[in-house]
């Protein structure tokens, strides 16, 4: 598992946006970037400019994935028949880290990869420690007996912030989710404006 740079906070003052939705964002009162600099008058940005920080939020987004792995995701979707960026983000709500995310087994993206990473996910009832193993429609994820009267377990399925979208079925009393099918952009429910099409401009420059 690679270690992540920064923190979600400081990714969402860099970006200037709430980008997971959270009550406790910093730009929920300083809707500017950080530092000395940070309130200056920012000048026109350019396309380059633009496709890099639709890429930096999406990376961002999905717990700051590395660039190797996040170029490797993008490569897996352009070779994928259909529309590049809608690939690109179904492969990225494939990940078993989204998916423990959106059943609300966990309260962030950051706390899932770890949760998963310490052993207490199990898929079709085989435990798997990889954040970014790709789940397939029909795969049951669980959360182990063991670990479902952990503390940050029953504080995340209680959170009303945000709600499960329709393409997992989750049973919280059993702490299983179904991932029914694989999302279009229109149905995942980000916070933010999420545009993967400038993503795929991006790499294929």
């Amino acid at each position: 598992m690679s270690k992540r740079a920064s923190s979600k906070h400081k990714i969402d003052r860099r970006l200037g946006e709430n980008l997971w939705g959270r009550p406790k964002s910093p730009v929920n009162k300083r809707e500017y970037g950080p530092g000395q600099h940070g309130q200056r008058r920012k000048g026109k940005v350019s396309d380059y400019g633009t496709q890099l920080r639709a890429k930096q939020k999406l990376k961002g987004y999905y717990g700051n994935i590395s660039e190797k792995q996040f170029r490797k995701i993008y490569a897996d979707a352009t070779r994928r028949k259909g529309d590049s960026s809608e690939n690109l983000i179904g492969l990225l709500e494939s990940r078993l880290d989204a998916i423990v995310y959106r059943a609300k087994f966990v309260p962030t993206v950051f706390a899932s990869r770890q949760f998963i990473s310490h052993g207490h996910v199990k898929v079709n009832g085989r435990r798997v420690n990889i954040p970014s193993f790709q789940a397939k429609v029909g795969d049951v994820i669980e959360v182990k007996e063991a670990s479902r009267q952990l503390t940050i377990v029953i504080e995340a399925t209680q959170l009303a912030e945000r709600d499960v979208p329709d393409y997992i079925e989750v049973d919280h009393h059993k702490m299983t989710a179904k991932f029914s099918r694989v999302p279009a952009l229109a149905d995942v429910p980000y916070p933010v404006h999420m545009e993967p099409n400038l993503v795929v401009e991006f790499y294929s420059r």
